[in-house]
């Protein structure tokens, strides 16, 4: 499902580095797909690197099916450390899935920023189109291929870009639309991420193809 994750045009303007500053505000988001045009610039770049990256993780993606029900924080994604940090990807695609699943989004913005911009496309889209309501149908899930480049920024924040991958799947954008075709796909899915209490959730995400 990774063409459809693009944020929406305002965040192309508004994300620069990791300490970005929540002065952008959305305004009405445009009808149809988000914007598909890459940014200048990337939420994965950091204020300057304390030089601690975390170690790349490789998986195969497989054909899973979208969880019967939500997904729960693992043990290895708790916590501020950069292998949480890692982890929590793997988590936050999890919670992306059961949403394309069932039109539900309610539990991946419970772990994302509520200023997160696209993560707010994710959640408009999942309300039109979505596994449940025949809007998404086949390999569409995204399935997390490595993690990588995850790295601490002074402000805090903790920037890195992860690999993703889905197989070929139809979409119907609303009722009475026609079934458009997509194929299967890899894209670099570019994150931020801040505190919240003693854990990390999603500050910022940008899916680029």
């Amino acid at each position: 499902m990774t063409n459809r994750n693009r944020p929406l045009p305002l965040l192309l303007a508004c994300l620069s580095a990791l300490a970005l500053l929540p002065a952008c505000t959305p305004g009405s988001p445009e009808a149809g797909r988000p914007n598909t045009n890459p940014p200048s610039g990337s939420t994965a770049t950091s204020n300057g690197p304390t030089g601690t990256t975390a170690p790349t993780a490789t998986t195969t993606p497989t054909a899973t099916s979208a969880p019967a029900s939500p997904p729960t924080r693992p043990s290895n994604a708790t916590g501020l450390t950069l292998a949480a940090a890692e982890s929590f990807i793997s988590y936050y695609i999890s919670l992306q899935n059961y949403a394309y699943a069932t039109g539900d989004s309610q539990y991946f913005l419970s772990e994302s920023d509520k200023g997160c911009i696209g993560c707010k496309a994710i959640s408009d889209f999942v309300k039109f189109s979505n596994g449940s309501n025949g809007g998404l149908s086949g390999d569409y899930l995204d399935h997390l291929v490595s993690v990588k480049e995850v790295v601490r920024g002074s402000s805090g924040k903790v920037g890195g870009s992860a690999e993703v991958r889905s197989g070929a799947y139809m979409e119907r954008p609303s009722p009475s639309a026609k079934p458009v075709a997509r194929p299967a796909s890899t894209a670099v899915m570019e994150f931020t991420l801040a505190t919240q209490g003693s854990n990390w959730i999603m500050y910022e995400l940008e899916i680029i193809e």
